[in-house]
């Protein structure tokens, strides 16, 4: 275990002080305590005599913690319990508890003694407690003190001593009792302990003393065991308030939400009334995750669990799957959905009424423009609604109890103290939360060994040249002057917001050439944190790929080629030789990798089990990064297995993982078959990965919760915590601000946590309001947009590349008020179909494979959907310049475009299909 140091001591004695007091045998351990003062252990020997053995160890306890000491105050406190047989109590201090299931284990074996007291006084004191002596249960005092009281009490009063002291004993002493039971003649206790039925007396006491069953103690699949940091942070919960629980990762947020609902339900049924949990998640994993580990393991066998995500292939609707099933895991998307639906009136919606306990995962998300925020609005709308109503004396509107869940809530970007406790008190407010509770536990005890390790910055870079020297090139050919180096961000957003406006001005020089640009900056930044010849793989690549797009499966159809686009290919074809020979030699390799390299061999030559993960910034990355360990032997040889893990969402040129793939992954993780993931962020939260002895952050730094997040993967024993950066890139800079940054959200849940819970109120009631008038602004203006929405005609679509005309506003319909389709058969004159292989995508009612493309240039307009057997050409309005009246303008997302286009009618299309098919069979024959 890590060394702690004198704050950290007192932290974790405070943390376990109220299971401390009750395995503490004060008389023993004060004798053997130099650091306290006579005075000081003269108050606790009169707190024994009045009040007794827990009163006087927390008095105890209370000096130790709130008091100064003399250097080694700490070990020698831990000497003391260990000389006065406190073993089992000088493990918590040392903050080396047992597991929960253990720690139960024995809570259950100290209640059986309890209950059977009444039985157990009259063994033969003397003889059991010599036996227990032997067997090393009792200390020379111990024994002492019973054959004292024994002698001057009686039997009875020297067995209750001989009780009290064995059950402060560490782990293993009840087996140990038993033994010494049945070699004292007392085997009929020992049966009686162990529940088995005595003749002629029926049940025994541990199967009917209240209800307990506590023989041969075994946990079953659906027991659920909380330590009492975890029970502590509940108890709010379990007296049906609203709360955050606050814990870091890997401390069993989740078992405690597990646990609340289990009670939850229990007591809505003891009270005749019924109950229905919802649990909200924000990624599609966490809903089978959930599903599996904690609340479909533990509540499967009392109550009916499911779960919906847009992976779940269900062949009932949402609002069914809520009315038969009484605890429901789905992403909170499903859930707004569904919300929207009903105060559409539509049938197919639900009300927040029909729940009454809603848990809401990584709760730190509920802010302005998130998912969980407008569920949460919606809430606090009805809410002060219900205060109107009850004014009126009618029945408010029941709505469920909220239950968030986080390891860090962050500071919301707050530079001082006061702005992050604004941000905690605004997220409190937003969840509607009675209070935050937290703990700070073992989080800075169990802390990983932090380091940030700097590679020195590249003496020579020809490849980087070599790249920077056609970027200069097509510079000119375009008659572009960047106000920045490239292979930076900002270098990425001037080029991106030039390809923007050339698009809207019809400029297709500058508009490909911007287009081209972006992909050697991403290829520089490559070179800079993978392989050289990952960065012209992928150079090569989207080359290759461009080429095919100007080649038409169709032989009747020519794609145009521009003459800027002829200059491109061509000077990409003629350094294409010089940047795959410079690949070839190692001696220009970015120094980050050998840095990544000396670390990861590091971590597997000085621990016998080394289990970690690297964090990178792109999928890309975690991909060449993944196969670069697999290629080089030396990692092999000292046992390195990785692989690579990344994100779902279709929203780059990398081939998205599907869930299976992720749990595939993962699976072998936890067996291990695999020890190293490179992973993107989708690691950094809420995927529930095997515990890990190293993280590794590499050329990557983001915010404050995502570096705790990530950090807290790191929690198995001495664990370690590296940032890998180039010297002089400002990574390490920006981590020290976050370390900054997780201080200042510290202080701010403990000063939320000390404020009187008037003032609390008074300033969440605020934020509240605040919220809601901001909704009520938006959604005006939202209708108001509605109310002004151009006809269809009005607008006109053409090709992002060639700025051909495409469609008009009124050829596009919209699918489920998502998907915006153009079915017009003079559309389909104007565009081929080709196979995408990283799109794969299949819903219940319709999938998407292939891509189409513009005849002219090849310029990607959209995909192929095949909608109930009805293939749709679908539309994304990224690839086309709008125009809108005399003006052209970019559009990101179709919700930006203030247009009001019809619903597609199945229907019409269908029976306009099936007459086609008619006419085309009657010419046939």
């Amino acid at each position: 275990f890590c060394t702690m140091n004198d704050d950290q001591e007192r932290n974790t004695i405070n943390c376990f002080r109220n299971r401390l007091r009750r395995l503490i045998n004060v008389g023993p351990v004060l004798d053997m305590l130099q650091f306290l003062s006579d005075d000081q252990k003269e108050l606790i020997r009169a707190k024994t005599r009045t009040e007794g053995d827990i009163s006087a160890a927390d008095l105890l306890l209370h000096e130790v913690i709130t008091k100064e000491h003399s250097e080694g105050w700490f070990r020698e406190l831990i000497t003391a319990l260990e000389t006065a047989g406190c073993r089992h109590a000088a493990n918590y201090m040392e903050n080396n508890p047992p597991s929960p299931s253990k720690e139960f284990e024995n809570d259950n074996c100290i209640k059986l003694i309890d209950l059977l007291k009444l039985s157990l006084v009259d063994m033969k004191t003397r003889d059991v407690c010599n036996s227990c002596y032997q067997r090393s249960l009792l200390t020379d005092e111990d024994r002492e003190n019973i054959f004292a009281v024994n002698d001057q009490q009686g039997n009875k009063a020297g067995a209750r001593l001989l009780l009290s002291r064995l059950v402060k004993k560490e782990l293993g002493w009840y087996s140990e009792f038993l033994e010494a039971l049945k070699e004292t003649g007392h085997g009929m206790l020992a049966r009686e302990l162990q529940g088995e039925p005595l003749k002629g007396h029926g049940e025994t006491h541990a199967q009917h003393s209240q209800g307990y069953i506590y023989t041969h103690i075994q946990l079953s699949d659906s027991e659920i065991v909380l330590h009492d940091y975890q029970m502590e942070v509940a108890l709010p919960a379990l007296e049906g308030k609203n709360i955050i629980i606050c814990l870091p990762t890997g401390s069993g947020k989740t078992r405690v939400a597990v646990y609340i609902t289990k009670q939850h339900l229990e007591s809505r049924r003891r009270m005749g009334q019924p109950g229905k949990v919802v649990v909200l998640v924000n990624k599609v994993p966490l809903v089978e995750q959930h599903y599996k580990a904690e609340f479909g393991k533990f509540l499967k066998h009392q109550y009916s669990v499911e779960r919906v995500s847009g992976d779940s292939q269900l062949k009932i609707s949402f609002p069914q799957v809520i009315e038969k099933n009484d605890i429901i895991i789905c992403t909170a998307q499903i859930l707004e959905n569904s919300l929207a639906k009903a105060k559409n009136g539509d049938e197919d919606g639900i009300k927040l009424s029909q729940f009454t306990l809603m848990v809401i995962d990584e709760c730190h998300h509920t802010q302005k423009g998130g998912v969980y925020n407008h569920i949460m609005i919606r809430y606090l709308k009805q809410k002060h609604r219900n205060i109107g109503l009850l004014k009126e004396q009618k029945t408010p509107v029941p709505l469920p109890q909220i239950l968030g869940l986080t390891a860090s809530p962050g500071v919301g970007g707050a530079k001082n103290q006061q702005k992050a406790e604004e941000h905690i008190l605004r997220i409190c407010a937003n969840l509607d939360a009675y209070t935050i509770k937290t703990k700070s536990l073992r989080e800075e005890l169990m802390a990983p060994y932090k380091c940030i390790a700097s590679a020195p910055e590249r003496k020579e870079d020809p490849f980087g040249d070599v790249i920077k020297g056609i970027m200069d090139e097509i510079h000119s050919h375009a008659e572009l002057s960047p106000l920045c180096q490239p292979g930076t961000q900002n270098y990425e957003q001037w080029v991106v917001q030039k390809e923007q406006n050339a698009a809207k001005e019809d400029n297709p020089r500058v508009r490909v050439c911007a287009e081209h640009l972006r992909q050697y900056n991403e290829a520089l930044h490559q070179s800079n944190t993978i392989r050289m010849s990952d960065a012209f793989s992928f150079l090569n690549k989207y080359y290759n790929e461009e080429l095919k797009k100007k080649s038409s499966p169709d032989e009747d159809d020519v794609i145009q080629i521009t003459d800027t686009e002829r200059f491109l290919f061509r000077l990409f074809k003629d350094n294409k030789e010089h940047l795959q020979e410079l690949t070839k030699n190692p001696q220009y390799e970015n120094n980050t990798l050998a840095t990544l390299k000396t670390k990861i061999l590091q971590e597997f030559t000085s621990r016998t089990i080394a289990r970690g993960i690297i964090f990178t910034k792109t999928r890309h990355s975690a991909i060449a990064l993944s196969q670069w360990i697999r290629e080089n032997p030396k990692f092999e040889s000292v046992g390195v297995r990785a692989s690579h893990l990344i994100g779902g969402g279709d929203q780059s040129v990398v081939k998205p993982m599907t869930s299976a793939e992720q749990k595939d992954v993962l699976n072998k993780f936890h067996e291990g078959e695999i020890n190293v993931l490179i992973a993107t962020t989708v690691a950094e939260e809420g995927l529930d990965i095997a515990q890990c002895n190293f993280v590794i952050r590499y050329c990557l730094v983001t915010n404050e919760i995502a570096m705790i997040q990530a950090r807290g993967r790191g929690r198995a024993e001495d664990s370690s915590y590296t940032v890998v950066e180039e010297a002089g890139s400002g990574v390490a800079e920006r981590e020290s601000v976050n370390e900054y940054r997780e201080t200042m959200m510290s202080k701010a849940i403990a000063r939320v946590c000390t404020l009187c819970q008037e003032e609390y109120e008074k300033k969440t009631k605020e934020y509240q309001m605040q919220a809601i008038m901001e909704e009520r602004v938006k959604v005006k203006k939202k209708q108001q947009k509605v109310m002004k929405k151009e006809d269809p005609s009005k607008v006109k679509f053409s090709c992002r590349s060639c700025n051909k005309p495409v469609c008009s506003g009124e050829d596009i319909e919209i699918i489920e008020n998502m998907h915006h389709v153009n079915v017009t058969t003079a559309f389909r004159e104007l565009f081929t179909v080709r196979e995408n292989t990283s799109l794969q995508e299949r819903f219940l009612d319709y999938e998407a494979n292939g891509v189409i493309a513009c005849k002219q240039c090849g310029q990607q307009w959209g995909s192929m959907m095949l909608y109930k057997s009805i293939e749709c050409p679908c539309l994304h309005i990224k690839h086309f310049v709008v125009t809108y009246g005399s003006k052209k303008k970019d559009f990101r997302k179709w919700n930006e475009l203030a247009i009001r286009f019809p619903s597609f009618s199945y229907l019409q299309h269908a029976e306009h299909i099936a007459n086609n098919s008619d006419e085309e069979m009657g010419d046939m024959e």
